[in-house]
């Protein structure tokens, strides 16, 4: 079969879906993934067939002085979100047409799900929608920051806040997709409210999360399937420098500090708060400079704290006493698959939703704001987060997630869809 897998945003939402790919071409399946040009060379790598599909996310958040100045708050970033899909949209249909050349099978994930739906209505195409964080409604809190005392609503509030939080999704994708994409393939607007309860719109769902980490909803339908996280694996390929493996041995396993593609409007001020939490704590440290500008201020004590690129997580996450991020799903997973502890600073999105649950498992103490983190804080967190019983508990919970296979689930629930052959 010729299956094609749409995906855009930061490497963060690729990487899952090159790895569901990776798993589907083992099966025999010719495999064409359609996304942004600056992830080309991940695809390529991989040995998958590459399609082009406007997305840079990271270009326009670099660029974009103001909203590093607002520290990506919510509301600023969604509204600037749908301008910019819609900006990026312009050329998706005609884009998206020349990826689903010759498919047997689309497969959407987030923001371009609805443009595999389209390309599915028009050229007659079975479609998988695929989700990375969970936005469907389910007894859990929803993926939008809330306050606190709104974290542990009973689960009828919760259902009900979740209809509401897709709402607030589809109206973000509106403008991209009923003003651009389907009026340009021939297709009908979705109505105002989205598509979600029309006829003909029940396609099969792949949540690619852990179910460890986020409770199936009992009422889900057959065709819904939670796999667990499709882990792109790194470490048997990758070789680790000698100076990261110098300063491994040299000591105590160290504390990670990275926030993967998040940025801060003052890196430099950022970097040496963090620093000088971590000293507090009496910790050793691996600092990622990622893309939000993180890095060592000269005369670093070199014995103390490291500066690194890109190591792969499930190489270097096992090696760690615990983790300070961002709240990613793919740091989250990785950080809680690798058994250690976490110390969250959420930045927006679903951030504070992954906060929430690995501080509802015990395996992170409550979540930090970045824009008014201080080193006291920073430092009570990672000692909070190093207790012993914090430390056993991230180890059981690691043990599960490392049971998991999502790929291979994601695989079998395919076959059970009746979209590949048994």
């Amino acid at each position: 079969m010729q299956i094609v897998i749409l995906t855009i945003g930061t490497e963060g939402d690729v990487r899952p879906l090159v790895a569901l790919g990776l798993g589907l071409k083992a099966e025999g399946h010719q495999v064409r993934v359609a996304t942004d040009q600056s992830c080309e060379k991940l695809v390529v790598d991989h040995g998958l067939e590459f399609a082009p599909l406007n997305g840079d996310f990271m270009s326009w958040m670099r660029k974009d002085k103001s909203l590093q100045k607002s520290g990506l708050a919510t509301l600023a970033m969604a509204r600037a979100f749908q301008q910019q899909l819609l900006l990026m949209s312009q050329m998706w249909p005609e884009q998206g047409c020349a990826a689903a050349a010759g498919a047997d099978l689309l497969i959407g994930n987030g923001m371009v799900f609805f443009l595999a739906a389209a390309l599915g209505e028009m050229f007659n195409i079975p479609v998988i929608e695929t989700q990375l964080v969970p936005t469907m409604p389910a007894e859990h809190p929803p993926i939008i920051p809330l306050p606190k005392s709104m974290q542990s609503l009973p689960q009828s509030v919760n259902v009900g806040l979740g209809h509401l939080t897709r709402q607030l999704i589809w109206h973000v994708y509106r403008p991209a997709y009923n003003q651009g994409v389907r009026p340009k393939l021939g297709l009908k607007p979705y109505p105002f409210w989205g598509p979600y309860y029309s006829k003909g719109f029940q396609h099969p769902k792949l949540l690619a999360y852990s179910p460890n980490l986020v409770e199936p909803r009992k009422t889900w339908p057959s065709l819904i399937q939670t796999t667990g996280s499709w882990v792109l694996e790194g470490r048997d390929a990758w070789e680790p420098p000698a100076e990261l493996m110098r300063f491994l041995d040299a000591g105590p396993a160290p504390v990670y500090i990275g926030f993967g593609s998040m940025f801060h409007h003052d890196a430099a001020s950022f970097t040496a708060m963090i620093r000088k939490a971590v000293d507090d704590a009496g910790k050793r440290v691996v600092l990622a400079t990622g893309w939000g500008g993180l890095n060592l201020e000269p005369g670093a004590e070199q014995d103390k704290i490291m500066s690194i690129g890109h190591v792969p997580h499930d190489w270097l996450f096992p090696r760690m006493a615990l983790a300070v991020h961002h709240g990613g799903a793919g740091t989250t997973h990785a950080a809680t698959r690798a058994g250690i502890p976490s110390v969250v600073v959420p930045v927006f999105g679903d951030q504070p939703f992954w906060a929430g649950r690995l501080e509802k498992l015990g395996v992170a103490p409550p979540a930090l704001p970045r824009e008014t983190l201080t080193a006291v804080d920073l430092t009570k967190a990672i000692k909070m987060a190093d207790n012993p019983t914090m430390r056993r508990r991230a180890a059981d919970v690691g043990r599960r997630l490392q049971a998991e296979h999502g790929v291979q689930n994601a695989i079998n629930a395919l076959r059970a869809f009746g979209v590949l052959p048994a």
